[in-house]
């Protein structure tokens, strides 16, 4: 086999191996044999087409096109003419299936079933990669940047994966890459002929060619894979931050933010399923469950387009959470306590409780974010099968509350009421001509609640799709067909132009009573409504949506309004009397006090501290990160530096008298990698005068630095040559001046003076020489070649050979130790034969 093919062959099995962190996304995992043949067929015809005396791009264009054809013949054979040929309506339903492909991404989680056009998806995606990887790392002959194609598709499948087994796709994928890097340099350490092979040391053992390198490539390449898993456990951990189809939404830790990202991809999927999973199953000490709604995420972050929750601070979960911000004393309410179990597929990175929560008990690692008052998972934390305990309370303010309830802070007020200059004026528009007449915030808050709900002319519909753009709530009002999620949207939309503080909250309702007193919550439960802020009460649900949930007491508009609702009394103990909390001024948390929802204080920042700093442990370890970062890219140039320091400062330890015996020297066949050389004594023979062996050493470690910069300058050394015809081609190539041409050839007469003549004598100032040369190379050198001979030197790859002589040795030595102990311990079989 060429080394092209063998490149090529390691290009298809490094995509492949690439692609196995996909197979825990999709169920059967079948597809990854189609996806193997296809590759196969593409990669063979790449080798096929480079053997012809033709452009690169001719050979990516014939694997593109059998790679169209193969498609087609797979997946859109009848629309395509004679099987296999594409044809507008070939190309017509590769759109469908592509379409379909992407809705059901969207609408199962992991695993997803094989459907036609998840199998296009994943297929097809990995036969792009293939095709891209082949192409830079075989046609382009650039192995390294073939693994930003493989890095793209091991990170879309870490991205969506549940991070269980995340480790091994990742072993696996950085072993594909690291074959291909191996074979690229292997072939291309294979044309420079035997001598970059680096020969045995050990008598008789022959290295086989260019393995030295490759077999340090391969232990260097374990080394730093046993690494890359390794340190991460000792490192802080990164924000998750990617939203499944299950919609979990990703945190971080102490002292982090939570990201802006949507939970709404999958609301209107879960109330469209055919079978109600159950989400959880919870017990109350209550028996009025109509207000239990489970709540997960508070939607804060407008932006004309859609809802999501603004980046916030989290800290760790106090035993007590604080009193909820802007709840006056005199509110009545009731403390009741509720065990939730979670079913053991439902993985979600948010914790759903009842609002506003007072207290959590949970096993895990769980963050608080104060603002929306909600519990966000750190290190992968999800609810998957988790049991837990809330407490809780159950606000029933008085409409007559509500409506006198004084004006908010400012900060939170400026906060709460952003709409961008996107939104159309027909929102606003609505919004004060629903509301028209009214004295005040809550009646108008009625107002806008019944007209989705009641008088609107709205219609309930979950095969309405969320909408995009800033014109969606418009859309939404004109249409008035939708489900919670336009309601929710349009209703906060609407409040905030009138001035009400409104965001989103994403939950579930109450959920179904079992016949054991306890309540299911099913994936059709999954709810969106809006909230909005009543300065003395606090964070308020309301409820637009028709025929969903239940329109708490205090938003009905034939409530009167000096009527106290219903008490809920879940231990026979709540009173009639108002609350014995403790005031609003006695009670306002530091949460509150930054939100200047206290009425005697202000505050200018919205951010809740990170709970005094993260701990020292984290900045050690991103200090250690940081170090490592800045400092791998410079290994190259510190290698280099150290080379030539070494190699020029060798003559000040070569002494200038006690000559040694004379010995004759030559070159190792190692292509000049390393300064040693071979010595025969030979008898008889007098020691020339002036000569010793530190003073021949130098010689050949000076000449070997004038190589090397030459090598870093663009001129890459060629062993075939003789020094003499070496040090002219480099003053040739190198546009040297007169006094640099002299130099470079003073060093190659010294170096033939030591390995050639019948009585070498030492020369000096050799290494004044290779400063001149240098400094004439780089002077008629460009921008971009003198900066990569400082950061990024080419003869820093004799580092990687000198490695690899090391491991060969180290390999050779325990070679023999192993056979010999196999020798001891297994005796070799009697070849006596019985009579």
């Amino acid at each position: 086999m060429s080394g092209r093919a063998r490149l090529a062959l390691c290009a298809a099995t490094a995509t492949l191996m690439a692609a196995c962190a996909l197979i825990p996304l999709v169920t059967p995992a079948t597809w990854i044999l189609q996806a193997a043949f296809l590759v196969a067929v593409q990669s063979g015809v790449g080798v096929l087409a480079r053997r012809m005396p033709s452009a690169r791009v001719l050979a990516l264009g014939c694997q593109a096109l059998v790679s169209l054809v193969l498609l087609t013949a797979l997946f859109v054979h009848d629309e395509s003419i004679a099987g296999f040929v594409p044809g507008p309506d070939a190309f017509a339903r590769f759109g469908e299936l592509l379409q379909s492909g992407v809705d059901d991404v969207g609408h199962y989680a992991a695993p997803a079933p094989l459907t036609p056009g998840i199998r296009l998806m994943v297929v097809g995606g990995v036969l792009v990669i293939g095709l891209l990887v082949d192409a830079l790392a075989v046609t382009f002959r650039a192995a390294a940047p073939a693994g930003l194609p493989l890095l793209a598709l091991y990170s879309v499948a870490a991205g969506l994966s549940d991070g269980g087994e995340d480790w091994l796709w990742f072993l696996v994928a950085g072993a594909g890459y690291l074959m291909l890097l191996l074979a690229e340099g292997r072939d291309r350490l294979s044309q420079w002929g035997r001598v970059f092979g680096g020969a045995s040391r050990s008598p008789g053992v022959d290295s086989g060619g260019a393995v030295a390198p490759v077999r340090a490539g391969r232990r260097i390449g374990v080394v730093a894979l046993g690494l890359a898993l390794a340190v991460p456990v000792a490192l802080p951990s990164l924000p998750h931050g990617l939203l499944d189809s299950e919609g979990r939404v990703g945190g971080i830790g102490d002292g982090g933010t939570i990201r802006a990202v949507n939970p709404l991809v999958s609301l209107r999927d879960s109330l469209n399923v055919n079978e109600d999973r159950q989400v959880m199953v919870y017990r109350t000490d209550t028996d009025n469950t109509r207000d239990m709604y489970l709540r997960i995420v508070a939607l804060d972050d407008f932006d004309g387009t859609t809802w999501k929750p603004a980046q916030r601070h989290v800290t760790s979960v106090p035993r007590t959470l604080p009193t909820p911000s802007g709840l006056a004393g005199d509110v009545r309410r009731a403390e009741i306590e509720t065990r939730i179990s979670a079913a053991d597929w439902y993985a979600q990175n948010w914790l759903p409780m009842p609002y506003p929560a007072t207290g959590v008990k949970i096993k895990g690692s769980w963050r608080y974010e104060p603002v929306g008052r909600t519990l966000v998972g750190d290190r992968g934390q999800n609810t998957r099968g988790l049991q837990y305990d809330v407490k809780s309370l159950i606000v029933q303010p008085t409409a007559e509350q509500l409506a006198t309830a004084p004006e908010p802070p400012p900060t939170l007020k400026r906060e709460f009421t952003k709409v961008p200059s996107s939104l159309p004026e027909t929102v606003a528009r609505t919004a004060r001509k629903v509301t028209k007449g009214v004295s005040n915030r809550y009646e108008q808050a009625v107002r806008l609640q019944d007209y989705f709900a009641v008088d609107g002319g709205f219609t309930y519909s979950t095969q309405v799709k969320v909408g995009k753009g800033p014109s969606a709530i418009s859309r939404f009002l004109e249409k008035k067909e939708g489900f919670c999620v336009h309601f929710s949207f349009a209703m906060a939309a609407m409040a905030r132009t009138l001035g009400i503080p409104a965001r989103v909250a994403v939950g579930f309702t109450p959920g179904s009573p079992q016949a054991d007193g306890s309540m299911a919550v099913g994936l059709r439960d999954a709810h969106a409504w809006p909230e909005l802020y009543f300065e003395g009460v606090g964070w308020t649900r309301f409820e637009p949506t028709p025929n969903r949930g239940t329109t708490p007491a205090y938003a009905r508009s034939d409530t009167p309004s000096t009527e106290n609702p219903a008490a809920t009394d879940p231990s026979g103990s709540s009173s009639t009397e108002p609350s014995a909390a403790p005031s609003v001024g006695e009670s306002c948390s530091a949460v509150a006090r930054k939100l200047e929802a206290c009425p005697s204080q202000a505050s200018n920042s919205l951010t809740v501290s990170g709970g005094g700093g993260p701990p020292w442990y984290q900045i050690l370890g991103w200090t250690l990160l940081g170090l490592v970062l800045v400092a791998v890219p410079l290994v190259p140039m510190l290698w280099r530096l150290r080379s030539r320091a070494r190699r020029l400062s060798s003559a000040r330890h070569a002494p200038s008298a006690s000559p040694q015996p004379w010995v004759r020297r030559r070159e190792r066949g190692d292509g000049g990698r390393s300064a040693g050389i071979e010595m025969t004594v030979l008898p008889g023979e007098a020691p020339p005068a002036a000569v010793t062996e530190a003073a021949v050493d130098h010689t050949l470690a000076v000449w070997h630095e004038l190589t090397d910069t030459a090598w870093d300058y663009g001129i890459a050394p060629d062993d075939a040559l003789t020094p003499r015809k070496a040090a002219a081609r480099i003053a040739r190539l190198g546009r040297l001046d007169a006094p640099a041409t002299a130099a470079v050839h003073r060093v190659a007469d010294a170096v033939e003076q030591v390995l050639f003549a019948p009585q070498p004598r030492a020369q000096d100032r050799l290494a004044d020489d290779v400063r001149t040369v240098r400094a004439a190379l780089r002077s008629t050198a460009d921008r971009r070649t003198r900066v990569r001979a400082v950061l990024a030197p080419r003869s820093a790859l004799r580092a990687v050979w000198a490695a690899g002589e090391r491991w060969a040795a180290f390999t050779a030595r325990w070679s023999e130790r192993r056979a010999a102990l196999v020798r001891r311990l297994v005796p070799r079989p009697s070849d006596q034969r019985g009579g």
